[in-house]
């Protein structure tokens, strides 16, 4: 099927005419570049000089190029041995922002009834926050190892596993659907990156949010120009 552009920067690649927000009952964001503005991970790496790097294998682990992302990210988190916490503290208060659209569509998706799921392969110490600032119902993120004020490099095992990877993530909504007692295609899946791929294809609406080309083709909507929000242009 011929995508088509509904309107500048907004593509829809599977069509959902007549479908709206109050159809679904739970929408599942990734954190990085999607809901944020920024990879945390290469900000952080940036306070040790290590940012081209870890910036590299970030980009690369997005694309798809690293097919094994808990790997990639043991490797990048590595990296980051010894960064401080002050360090951490600069990238949220200096850096970290939320994407245009955020807040709007998160607040359009509450009025409406759905529940709103976090899932990251990026860390708590910014995931914690975003939450709180969204009022977010569920989250699931990777802990970063922490002593005495300083990354020690590794990251910390969770009840339900090591790292937030794309399987991780697939699994994470398909159980807070379960939870809710709702079918996956009462979800929505937004994400940027190949490791979204796996969430966003059990769903049954994928949103590909200024995203790599492998994410964007297999989404059914891309919004490539604009804010998060520009899904409500399609969702009433």
């Amino acid at each position: 099927m011929t995508p088509t552009q509904t309107s500048p920067g907004l593509v829809v690649n599977t069509p959902i005419s007549g479908l709206k927000l109050s159809d679904f009952k739970l929408i599942a964001f990734d954190m990085d570049s999607t809901l944020i503005n920024i990879e945390c991970i290469d900000e952080i790496a940036d306070a040790v000089g290590r940012k081209a790097q870890v910036a590299a294998i970030t980009e690369a682990a997005m694309r798809g190029e690293i097919t094994d992302f808990k790997d990639s990210l043991r490797r990048r988190v590595a990296l980051l041995q010894g960064v401080s916490v002050a360090s951490m503290e600069e990238v949220y208060r200096e850096r970290l922002r939320l994407n245009p659209g955020a807040a709007e569509l998160v607040r359009a998706c509450k009025a409406a009834g759905l529940k709103v799921l976090l899932v990251s392969g990026g860390f708590t110490y910014f995931a914690d926050r975003v939450r709180d600032l969204l009022d977010i119902d569920y989250l699931r993120a990777n802990v970063l190892e922490i002593q005495n004020g300083l990354l020690t490099g590794k990251l910390v095992d969770q009840p339900w596993g090591d790292i937030c990877d794309g399987e991780e993530k697939r699994r994470t909504l398909l159980a807070t659907c379960a939870e809710l007692g709702i079918e996956p295609r009462q979800a929505i899946a937004m994400g940027d990156g190949a490791n979204d791929l796996p969430m966003m294809g059990v769903a049954g609406l994928s949103v590909a949010y200024h995203a790599k080309p492998k994410v964007r083709e297999q989404a059914m909507v891309a919004i490539n120009e604009g804010g998060l929000d520009r899904l409500l242009e399609l969702l009433k």
